[in-house]
């Protein structure tokens, strides 16, 4: 399946206008950062995508399972951090990019099934594509 979005910058510094089918809604910088904080900034836009998919997949496995989940929310955080592992640590610091997520279930549901609903929020679509090698083609359109 093909999806399009389509993000256009305007006059206004950093502030776009993000098109997805019939839905559109602004993106911008934090004001820190040069931003009108006019709408989520990047990294907030890609949690929520991630944050959506667990919610959407968790919601989806238990109805299949008949489990008692009544909703669910997701809390993700973002942030780059320090490499635990890297070889040359003490030359020159290593980032990473990181993801938390923490997952809030409300229902009369066991261990067991929490366990296997954790379990499931690491094999919905958006998180294999994150942890799965992406190539990312980008190129000029003619005319440009």
């Amino acid at each position: 399946m093909s999806r399009t979005v389509l993000v256009k910058g305007g006059q206004v510094n950093y502030v776009q206008s993000v098109s997805v089918g019939p839905h559109s809604f602004p993106a911008d910088e934090p004001v820190e950062a040069g931003g009108r904080n006019a709408g989520p900034d990047p990294y907030e836009l890609l949690l929520s995508a991630l944050g959506a998919c667990v919610s959407i997949t968790l919601r989806m496995y238990a109805a299949r399972k008949g489990w008692p989940l009544e909703a669910v929310q997701v809390r993700l955080s973002y942030a780059r951090v320090h490499a635990d592992d890297c070889a040359d640590c003490d030359r020159e610091a290593r980032m990473v990019d990181g993801i938390e997520v923490e997952l809030f279930l409300t229902g009369d549901l066991s261990q067991e099934q929490r366990r296997r609903l954790l379990e499931i929020a690491g094999k919905c679509p958006v998180h294999r594509t994150l942890t799965s090698p992406m190539p990312i083609q980008t190129r000029l359109a003619s005319g440009s």
